[in-house]
């Protein structure tokens, strides 16, 4: 947390005050660097994890003296880093053992460019060159760690969440309704966007220099941010050396990465355990940890009373199997009602990811237990598991040649059948079929899937699938949506397979704007580090690098991922429908979730508040409550940013 200009005191108070406000996301220690003469106030707050001593405090000064550093997240190859170093002379002198002292020396010895190539990590990064006088920021490959920041006149201000922004002097917080209309497309507010005017995320991978002038009052000159590591030019390459194995061999070295990597990732000086869904990517995460540990592995998992949403069962099985040291908790809807108020403190922005209640309930069960916990997150991503990579290439081959009034024509029949239908049809024709390919949710998807019947081509097809509201400006009063949607699917469009065209899209922005920040935010807020092994730079690089065959095969995916698993679980205790991470919504909409919702939805208060155009949302509800269609997604949508305006409008929020 830093500013630009004022006496010591003062700004030492407000750097602190900005901390305090990060308390969950350091609750083990904090501390304020300031330069008056450079008009510079650095603070943290600490969730100590390595080096629980003094030497692994921060801020923390480099051994000559010229940087300052604040960071927050981990560094997992901090001890290779530290050999490298020690191998190329200059009598390192180390005060501990921490990653943010070896961080610090790589950057001395290297420039801080060089150093970002080096880290094997997450983080977002305040570094004050006393020097050069320069301030940069910096944010990890995949964007697990967030950074905000804002420029305004003489000052700069940055943090890890908008909570620490608020606190210094002169805070506006205007709604961003353009940003808005982003929010109600894809359900979280993707970098560089906030919901905020003139608040700025920093994007993945980027790097941004500020110079400050001589004294204080001649205010900050800065350039644009700049990218360290380029995730197209990654994709590009690795599909350019495309692996020429087996899939056996495609297996055996992707076992041997990703050992690697969660073994970096287990180290800690306090408890450690790992997320359990049952699923193949968190399973093969967990199966990774207990076959490198000496003691059973803790694991957590969350169920629901609602058979559709609960994979507490298959879990169990598989911690049973493996051998861990596994707790369940089963939560209601009122469980969720309960959780509900705490969203908008919890998410810092607009957030409306279904899986944010379960994610930050099963944080908040393990941080009873653990201090840092490993996750299954990326695997769908970089391995081709979600359904859409699966579907949109067979529903676009099956309607191309077919002219687009005929389209129209069978989506309106087929979408005058309501969901509940479908659902009945595929529950019966289910019971004649295997496991792996009966279909839960059946009348979601179809609905889905119908309304992507007018698509056209690559890019259409993605943004339909993506969009909760498919023409959000119109929900939006005063609202034009930036052009993000097309600017991001530009590059990857046109130049790959289906398939990986829509995992670069999703690896490119939902990943960090959605899954990460879901997984950041829930895990902070408890004071609970998460790690993602999927997400080492060298199991990324791999995966790309393996053909499309070897990750998607007979309308499968993450096969390459399954083949790891299989040498430690049983088939038959993973293969079955992708169930996802996510809460009962749409029926809970309909019951205990009903009152709450219907006083957020209001049609006289969506027209006062000014923010949305009331008859669209007030016609989505009453055909939900019906049951004729099933909009619970847009719905959450429009809800958790009522339920966050609420809460914002609060005095001293």
């Amino acid at each position: 947390m830093q500013s630009l200009g004022g006496d010591a005191g003062s700004m030492r108070q407000i750097a602190l005050r900005m901390a305090e406000a990060l308390r969950h996301r350091g609750p083990d220690g904090y501390g304020a660097w300031v330069d008056p003469d450079s008009g510079v106030a650095i603070s943290h707050r600490r969730l100590a994890v390595l080096d629980l001593s003094e030497n692994g405090a921060q801020p923390m000064i480099s051994e000559s003296g010229r940087f300052v550093m604040s960071y927050n997240g981990e560094i997992y190859n901090h001890h290779a880093i530290r050999a490298q170093l020690e191998a190329a002379g200059g009598g390192m002198r180390w005060r501990g053992h921490s990653d943010t002292e070896v961080m610090l020396a790589a950057i001395e010895r290297w420039g801080l460019r060089e150093a970002l190539g080096q880290f094997n990590g997450m983080f977002a990064i305040a570094l004050w060159d006393r020097e050069q006088r320069q301030l940069h920021l910096a944010r990890d490959r995949f964007g697990e760690k967030p950074l905000y920041y804002s420029v305004s006149g003489r000052s700069v201000v940055f943090g890890s969440e908008l909570g620490a922004l608020k606190q210094y002097p002169g805070w506006a917080g205007e709604i961003d309704r353009d940003a808005l209309t982003l929010f109600l497309r894809l359900k979280c507010i993707p970098a560089p966007y906030c919901i905020y005017r003139n608040i700025r995320k920093l994007p993945p991978a980027h790097l941004i220099s500020f110079d400050v002038g001589a004294a204080p009052d001649s205010g900050p000159q800065h350039a644009v941010a700049q990218a360290y590591w380029d995730l197209q030019g990654t994709v590009d390459r690795a599909l350019g050396r495309p692996f020429q194995g087996s899939a056996d061999e495609a297996a055996e070295q992707l076992d041997l990465l990703l050992r690697d990597s969660v073994r970096l990732r287990m180290e800690a000086d306090v408890p450690l355990g790992a997320f359990l869904s049952g699923g193949v990517d968190s399973s093969t995460i967990v199966a990774l940890m207990q076959a490198q540990s000496s003691r059973p592995i803790r694991t957590f998992t969350i169920g629901f009373g609602e058979e559709q949403y609960n994979e507490a069962a298959h879990a169990a099985r598989v911690a049973c199997h493996l051998g861990t040291d596994h707790s369940n908790l089963y939560v209601s809807g009122t469980d969720a009602l309960d959780c509900i108020p705490r969203l908008p403190g919890i998410y810092d922005e607009p957030f409306a990811d279904p899986a944010q209640v379960p994610t930050y309930l099963l944080s908040r069960f393990a941080r009873q237990h653990v201090t840092v916990s490993l996750s299954g997150d990326a695997g769908d991503e970089l391995f081709g598991g979600y359904n859409r990579y699966l579907m949109a290439p067979r529903l676009h081959a099956a309607i191309r040649y077919l002219p687009r009034a005929l389209r129209r024509s069978v989506a309106a029949a087929l979408g005058a059948i309501p969901p509940s239908a479908w659902d009945t049809s595929f529950t019966a024709l289910g019971r004649l079929l295997p496991a792996r390919h009966r279909l839960p949710m059946a009348g979601d998807l179809i609905q889905k899937g119908l309304g992507l019947l007018k698509c056209d081509n690559v890019s259409q097809l993605y943004l339909g699938l993506i969009s909760q509201w498919q023409s959000p400006a119109d929900v939006v009063r005063d609202s034009q949506e930036p052009v993000f949607a097309a600017r991001i699917m530009e590059p990857w469009a046109s130049r790959l397979q289906w398939q990986h065209s829509m995992m670069a899209l999703d690896a490119a922005w939902y990943l960090p704007s959605d899954v990460l920040v879901q997984l950041d935010r829930a895990s902070m807020a408890v004071s609970l580090e998460s790690r993602v092994p999927l997400l080492d730079p060298r199991v990324f690089e791999f995966a790309w690098s393996l053909p499309l065959g070897l990750k998607i095969m007979n309308a499968t995916g993450k096969c390459a991922l399954r083949q790891v698993l299989y040498k430690y679980v049983p088939r038959e205790l993973i293969e079955r429908p992708k169930m996802g991470f996510g809460m009962p919504i749409d029926i809970w909409l309909r019951g205990p979730l009903r009152d709450w919702a219907e006083a957020l939805l209001d049609a006289s208060r969506l027209e006062r508040e000014g923010f949305f155009r009331a008859a669209p949302i007030r016609r989505k509800w009453q055909e939900h409550l019906s049951g004729t269609r099933n909009w619970h997604y847009d719905l959450w949508n429009v809800l958790m940013f009522q339920q966050w305006y609420e809460v914002q409008r609060e005095p001293g929020r």
